[in-house]
Order: C-alpha cells, then structure tokens, then sequence
C-alpha cells in the first residue's frame, strides 16, 4: 500500500528489512522496493550475504518472481535493469562493522552504507540515541564517511531533527533521513495540543 502510495510521485521505495534474510529481502523487492536497508551487517560475509539476496544470478542467488516490481508479474524488462538499479545499502552499527568497513564497501553490489545511530551507540556502550554529539561517534562517522569516499560509494546517517541533518549533510553524507511518520505525527499532535491549550488556559 505504502508503493502505491509513492507511485504517484517522483520519489525512490527504499524499504529498511527487520535482518538480513533472502525471503524478507526478496518479498520486498519484488513488492516494488528500488533499494533495500538491513540493519546490523558487521563483516564481508554478512554483506555478501545481503547482495546475493538484492542480485539476480549471475551476480547473486535473488529468485525471479517480481509481483508487483515487474508490471504485475506481466514479462518487462525488469530482470535486465534490476541488478544495476537497486541500491544495496548495509547498516553500520556496530565496532565490528565500523572496523571491517572497507571490506563490507568493497563487495560487489553495495551502494554505500546507513549509519543507525541508537544502535551503534548502544553497542559502544552508550545510551542509544539519534543526533550525537559524543567525540568518539563524531569521529567514527568521519572514518565512516572517508571509507565511503575512497570506495566510490554513499554515506547515508538516520537523524532525529532537520538542523542536526543538514550538519551532516556538511559533514560529508549524502543520504540523510529525518525522524519517521509516527514520531513527526507524535511531534506535531503534541505541539498542537499543547498550543491549544496555552491559548485558552481554563476555558478548555
């Protein structure tokens, strides 16, 4: 539903898989997904893993059978252009991730990599958050970035607010993602609300 929503506007289905596994992977690609995010990919073996599940063979172990992805199932073009256009993007999350970066960047496949801040925080025994500011992590996403540059490929980070975003946008990554639906909608029902009632104190 989410897809037919998005077809009407010039934007890209990207879809954030709850692991790394070829039969989630695979129904949201053939569900109409263009790029697929999987959280905790720590090594070359795990990232080889994810693009075998995105490629089609040669280049992977992908089963043929785009529903939605490829007019309906109807015959196209699909199976020809699906390996060059989906964008495979592994999740940073962790010190073993962080130090096997350059082996997870160099398979074949991989597009760049998505920082999930809460979690890599975590795993350095920090308290799991989004828009850091710790010198440590600041640091790691530098690292993270430079690897990124030196193989060719994107720098992608999640963010808690716009300004924190675009500090990171000059910071060097150039996929950045600001909260999610149900916490904007929070954010905004709560604001509404609390407006309401500073505006008509005890008459509400």
């Amino acid at each position: 539903q989410c897809f037919q929503a998005m077809q009407a506007h010039p934007v890209t289905p990207l879809v954030r898989v709850p692991w790394n596994e070829p039969g989630i992977i695979g129904k949201a690609l053939d569900g109409g997904a263009m790029g697929i995010i999987c959280p905790m990919v720590n090594n070359a073996k795990e990232s080889k893993a994810l693009a075998d599940a995105c490629l089609y063979p040669p280049m992977g172990k992908r089963s043929n059978g785009p529903i939605r992805a490829a007019m309906y199932g109807e015959a196209s073009s699909y199976q020809k252009t699906a390996n060059d256009e989906i964008m495979i993007i592994p999740m940073i999350e962790t010190q073993e991730g962080i130090d096997n970066i350059d082996e997870i960047l160099a398979v074949p496949g991989i597009s760049g990599i998505y920082i999930g801040p809460s979690d890599m925080g975590l795993s350095l025994g920090l308290h799991p958050t989004l828009d850091r500011e710790e010198p440590l992590i600041l640091g790691i996403y530098e690292k993270l970035i430079a690897s990124c540059r030196k193989a060719g490929k994107f720098a992608g980070l999640h963010n808690a607010t716009a300004a924190y975003a675009a500090r990171m946008v000059g910071m060097g990554f150039q996929l950045c993602t600001i909260a999610n639906d149900s916490g904007l909608m929070a954010k905004a029902a709560k604001e509404a609300t609390g407006a309401f009632r500073s505006a008509v104190g005890d008459k509400a």
